[in-house]
């Protein structure tokens, strides 16, 4: 690294990195940073050079592993990137677009290590790599135990309080990806974290009092589906619209953080993440991740609390003083994003997530005219059911369920007259009404089940879905009234 662009195979042999990860430290007020910062990356496109990228630099991690307590170089890294991050809006407002990259690749540096040491030592040995300082093997300061705490506090300050402008765009994303790859500690322990680093900073200290904004501004960044900016925008050379190195590293943590969290990660199918948006798609991995952290054992998750009691901008009641993480957010916009970004499944947990949770949205979404929008799309799931993974395929299902125990939705979706829905290829349906399309997709679902997979959890689960309905069946399509005799 350093001045001029690097490769994936020049990186161990690097001699920027080869400092950085020596016996020799380094202070944070040395020009090596400016140096060492200087680069430029081609961001790998495959997970086959993403391993290469691994292979590549875990020679140069695990030096800095083994020399890092002799010479805090590590604790220097993150000293210099948060000294940057102070002047970083006001660099924004400035147009500087040399100290903007110089940041987004220290917090590059700090991501890359982050993962490796995670993967490589407990959470115990983690936090002492960033207490040590250059001073006698071993030791640490106590003034410094809180560095780790500080990095996550100023993560979460740039992702909320930066403007989104095209020469932030990137290092926005990889403050994202790094708090992805900060909480990928549960990936490395078979039993449930309760009393984690995670839990330690980001419910109990400092960090809480951005619980709301954070939220707020991770759903916006999923509902506006920010594209990168056009090549030029900024000094550091445009990646593919993957988004780069970090979207592709994090993007991977995050897809095994989720199947832990969704139905034991069952299926083997895998869906490609949408790509046109890495800002809303790690932004929507990392909300899904903070809401499925367990609660700690003397605190309720307040990013679970302030994603349940959230409400809409055109509602002016106040909030019960119980509630902690209060805030309001478009519920009209965030209806549409939901709408449009069904075809991936943590667009679909999300949307599960807050039908489940938050009582404020789905009375808004059981409210609406309109539902053929939202219900269309989970439909579609449940037709394409080879070609999506079963946890994809269970929560759009539950979606299904929660929807129907709702006796005006029933009433409803039988007034809702579709015209051609295409993608429905057993029949020709020029017309249609919504709820005799819902009654043969889970039907069709119920024989696909019987036939193949025979999972008793999904086949329970579409026969509810059915049952609850029953109660409202009208004007039946006659297809539809077929496909229930013959179901019997």
């Amino acid at each position: 690294m350093g001045s001029n662009s690097s490769r994936i195979g020049d990186l161990p042999k690097n001699e920027y990195l080869k400092k950085l990860s020596g016996t020799e430290s380094v202070s944070e007020n040395d020009p090596f940073w400016n140096q060492l910062l200087s680069f430029s990356f081609p961001a790998p496109t495959s997970s086959t050079e993403l391993k290469l990228l691994e292979e590549a630099t875990i020679s140069v991690c695990k030096s800095l592993v083994e020399n890092n307590p002799r010479t805090g170089n590590l604790a220097a890294l993150i000293k210099v990137f948060l000294s940057r991050t102070k002047e970083l809006k006001l660099s924004a407002e400035c147009q500087n677009h040399i100290f903007i990259w110089q940041t987004h690749n220290a917090l590059f540096i700090i991501c890359c290590l982050l993962k490796v040491f995670i993967c490589e030592m407990s959470e115990e040995e983690l936090q002492l790599h960033f207490t040590y300082e250059e001073k006698s093997p071993g030791s640490y300061s106590s003034a410094s135990e809180d560095l780790l705490e500080e990095l996550i506090c100023c993560l979460m300050h740039l992702i909320t309080d930066i403007p989104l402008l095209d020469i932030t765009y990137e290092i926005s994303v990889e403050a994202i990806s790094t708090m992805v790859v900060f909480l990928s500690c549960q990936l490395f322990h078979k039993e449930v974290l309760r009393q984690s680093i995670s839990h330690k900073y980001l419910m109990q200290g400092r960090c809480v009092s951005y619980t709301s904004k954070l939220v707020k501004t991770l759903l916006y960044n999923f509902i506006r589906q920010e594209k990168p900016p056009p090549p030029g925008a900024h000094v550091f050379p445009q990646q593919s619209d993957g988004g780069g190195l970090l979207y592709g590293l994090a993007s991977g943590v995050a897809t095994g953080l989720w199947t832990v969290f969704t139905l034991g990660g069952a299926g083997s199918k895998q869906q490609t993440p949408e790509l046109s948006s890495p800002l809303a798609n790690q932004s929507l991995l990392l909300l899904l991740v903070l809401a499925n952290l367990t609660d700690a054992p003397d605190a309720p998750n307040p990013y679970r609390q302030a994603i349940m009691s959230f409400k809409n901008t055109q509602d002016n009641s106040p909030f019960p003083s119980s509630v902690l993480h209060a805030f309001q957010i478009n519920f009209n916009s965030l209806y549409t994003a939901l709408c449009e970004q069904q075809t991936s499944d943590q667009a679909t947990l999300l949307l599960y997530t807050l039908l489940h949770q938050n009582s404020n949205i789905r009375t808004y979404m059981l409210a609406r005219t309109d539902m053929e929008n939202l219900v269309l799309p989970i439909l579609e799931i449940l037709y394409h059911v080879e070609e999506r993974n079963s946890h994809h395929v269970y929560m759009a299902l539950i979606i299904l369920l929660i929807l129907t125990e709702d006796d005006g939705f029933n009433r409803s979706i039988h007034e809702v007259i579709l015209k051609n829905i295409t993608w429905y290829s057993e029949r020709v349906l020029t017309e249609i009404s919504l709820g005799s399309l819902l009654i043969l997709v889970v039907i069709r679902t119920i024989q696909y089940n019987m036939t193949r997979t025979r999972d008793k959890y999904l086949h329970t689960n579409c026969l509810a879905a059915l049952a609850n309905m029953s109660a409202q069946f009208r004007s039946l399509h006659q297809y539809a009234a077929q496909r229930i005799i013959s179901l019997f």
